[in-house]
């Protein structure tokens, strides 16, 4: 018997229909060791040791996995193909190996690594052929990432708790994203908005025509005098108008050019999440979490197949074999001017690209979306034809759109002036076909219009705007931003930001990060104290260091030993220097026990009143935050609570006499007009809780706000 050992049953499952008899496919279900939790674990003193243990949850099949191992004639490790996987073979050996010297060779002779992009039959069976040992690099890689975040982690975080509050935490990437998302904000309240106002014209060919609206378009004032104008305020505005009054509309030049647009490449780990965010407004969790299942195998009619390669990279490589049968697809589908002459190659321009060789794309472009509808889950539907259609249009020749731009000289009583109009025209389609980016994208056509041609002004109007302040992060824009300056790698950026809205740094509200109090406190402490900590290039820094660690031209030790020395020295002098940093609000509320006045505390859970005469009074009492809203079950106050991780929802004061709860909020405007239950509402939309009301409320939920 050949055992081959994966990380988990699902994966198992479908490599062992793929090797059929002789073969035993088992997972370790994740790692088997990892460093102990409730103690550092690394010996500094002695070059940053780790020191490794049994998982409680893995001992159990550490015992069934020894058995296998002790049995089997060869043993093929085959993790996933990057660090972690490296490190989860590497974990494995030394947690089966006997301790035996005789015994341990035995079964180190026996181990083989192999590796694979794709879970397929002829993957799988070629890197069964191919196999090689364990590269120690990648393991130092992650092992170096490991000791690196444990130091961080168990040794910033203590000083939080002294000089803030008790579970607190700090860590070298997830301080440094909750530090974007704060500075955002404050860029956001320093922001002085601008007034400028825009001038548009509503005009259209003279003359007969039987069908007048197909003329009609608009034009932008663009220039005034020659110079490109600027409007600040309603008197300029006005002046304008004034100075236009009666004026003749004429079209001075046309200017008509063809460009082309060529698709995107295929997905990396970061721009599918960002695709998958923007378009299916998923969350980056749940983007890796279906495509995991995509990759790992779905099950079709009793074939268990995996339809897309492997999820972590930020290469955008495809095999020549994957890119010929998509041109071969597009050829046979679209027609030879779908294709351009030759195959297209993308050039990965990510800082430090190692994690894979090839990009995120289906195993089989032949499976089309359609014809696995009724086969997949709803989002496992969306999440593959998001790859497939990425995949093929990137193959796909340039569109060819025709823009068109109208200059129309307008001479005042005083001033000469210049509106603009543009338009564009798709005339040929090419990638747009599938991706609908010309549906999207549509611009308004612009009438045939001639040189010197007169038209007629059918209305003037101006607009008041004001310049707006740089967006809040989304998780699409957080992932971005985070890739640009290099700081984590394909399989953090999902697990940073769940850990930074777990753990009350941040909360997201419509999509959009928001730092909470105590994450504008963590920050100022962490970036005046430990500037190198949260920085973005020291954090850039490291991950190309780690980098250099996979690619066997540094030693992770003394890599270790650099960070180390001038931290340990700047905790310890911050141990001592900085003051305890009080975050309690003072109230009104006296203590019905003791008379004392309360405070609102900041706790794990968010705030709380309590008691200033602690430790001798230990009264708190839970912050009650009412909606306005009565329940629809018993008529109580509905009221804001939070789960044990610190997430919103709404819930009856009742509670557990009576059990409503909803995640999203209360609306106070009406009853549902269906059946008078409470209507709630998500973004702009308003739905019931008892029935499936649903009403699109933009204007209405405007004039509440």
């Amino acid at each position: 018997m050949k055992l081959v050992i994966v990380e988990s049953p699902s994966k198992a499952k479908t490599i062992e229909k793929y090797l059929g008899s002789g073969f035993k496919v088992l997972a370790t279900y994740g790692h088997l060791r990892d460093l102990p939790p409730k103690k550092l674990g690394v010996l500094v003193a002695h070059d940053f040791k780790p020191q490794y243990e049994t998982t409680e949850k893995a001992k159990e099949n550490v015992r069934k996995l020894k058995k296998e191992a002790a049995e089997a004639k060869e043993i093929y490790l085959a993790t996933d193909f990057d660090r972690e996987g490296e490190a989860i073979a590497w974990h494995f050996l030394a947690a089966i190996t006997p301790k035996s010297s005789k015994e341990r060779k035995e079964i180190e002779a026996k181990a083989k690594r192999i590796t694979f992009y794709e879970i397929t039959k002829s993957a799988i069976s070629q890197s069964v052929s191919n196999p090689r040992q364990i590269d120690m690099a990648l393991v130092d890689a992650q092992q170096a990432r490991r000791v690196l975040d444990r130091l961080v982690g168990y040794k910033l975080s203590p000083l939080l708790w002294r000089k803030i509050r008790r579970g607190l935490s700090a860590g070298r990437v997830q301080s440094v994203t909750v530090r974007l998302i704060v500075e955002r904000e404050r860029e956001r309240e320093a922001f002085k908005p601008e007034e400028y106002w825009e001038i548009e014209a509503n005009l259209s060919q003279s003359g007969s025509k039987s069908d007048r609206q197909k003329e009609e378009f608009a034009a932008k004032l663009f220039e005034k005098n020659g110079e490109k104008v600027k409007i600040t305020n309603e008197k300029e505005s006005k002046e304008i108008l004034g100075d236009l009054d009666n004026s003749e509309y004429k079209v001075s030049k046309i200017t008509q050019k063809e460009v082309s647009k060529n698709p995107s490449p295929p997905f990396t780990t970061s721009t599918l999440q960002q695709a998958a965010s923007n378009k299916l407004g998923f969350s980056a969790k749940k983007t890796m979490m279906i495509a995991q299942q995509l990759y790992e195998g779905i099950d079709l009619g009793g074939d268990t197949v995996g339809l897309i390669t492997y999820i972590r990279t930020d290469s955008l490589n495809v095999a020549k074999e994957a890119v010929e049968a998509t041109r071969n697809y597009i050829n046979q589908k679209f027609g030879k001017q779908y294709l351009p002459e030759t195959a297209r190659a993308y050039k990965t321009k990510t800082i430090a690209a190692q994690e894979a060789h090839e990009a995120i794309r289906p195993t089989d472009v032949s499976r089309d979306p359609n014809s696995l509808s009724n086969q997949l889950s709803k989002d496992q539907a969306k999440l593959y034809r998001l790859i497939w259609t990425r995949m093929v249009a990137s193959q796909m020749a340039p569109a060819k759109i025709s823009q068109t731009s109208i200059d129309i000289a307008a001479a005042g009583k005083e001033n000469e002036y210049l509106f603009r109009a543009s338009g564009s025209v798709v005339k040929f389609p090419s990638f747009y076909e599938i991706t609908k980016q010309h549906e999207e994208n549509e611009n308004a056509n612009l009438p045939e219009l001639k040189e010197d041609e007169l038209l007629k002004l059918l209305s003037i109007t101006p607009s008041q705007h004001f310049t707006q302040p740089p967006a809040r992060y989304t998780e699409a824009s957080l992932i971005k931003t985070l890739e640009e300056y290099g700081i984590g790698r394909p399989s953090t950026y999902a697990p940073i930001i769940a850990t930074i809205q777990d753990r009350g740094y941040v909360s997201k509200e419509e999509k959009n990060f928001f730092p909470n109090e105590i994450g504008y406190i963590v920050t100022d402490l962490l970036v005046e104290h430990f500037p190198d900590i949260v920085d973005y290039n020291f954090t850039a820094s490291m991950e190309e260091k780690l980098d250099q660690i996979a690619e066997g031209k540094q030693k992770w030790v003394p890599v270790m030993r650099e960070f180390w020395e001038p931290f340990s020295k700047t905790l310890k002098i911050k141990l001592e220097e900085i003051a305890k940093i009080n975050t309690d609000k003072p109230t009104d509320e006296k203590c019905e026990l003791c008379g004392k006045p309360m405070v609102i505390k900041q706790g794990r859970f968010g705030e709380f009143l309590a008691c200033t005469g602690y430790p001798d009074c230990k009264n708190t009492k839970t912050i009650i935050e009412e909606v306005g809203v009565p329940c629809p079950e018993d008529g109580g106050r509905l009221i804001v609570r939070r789960t044990r991780k610190g997430k919103v929802f709404y819930g009856c004061e009742n509670w557990p006499s009576c059990k409503f709860a909803t995640w999203d909020e209360p609306y106070g405007g009406k009853p549902c007009p269906s059946c008078g239950g409470l209507l709630t509402k998500k973004g702009k939309l308003l739905k019931c809780t008892k029935c499936d009301f649903k009403e699109y409320q933009k204007k209405q939920l405007t004039a509440d706000s």
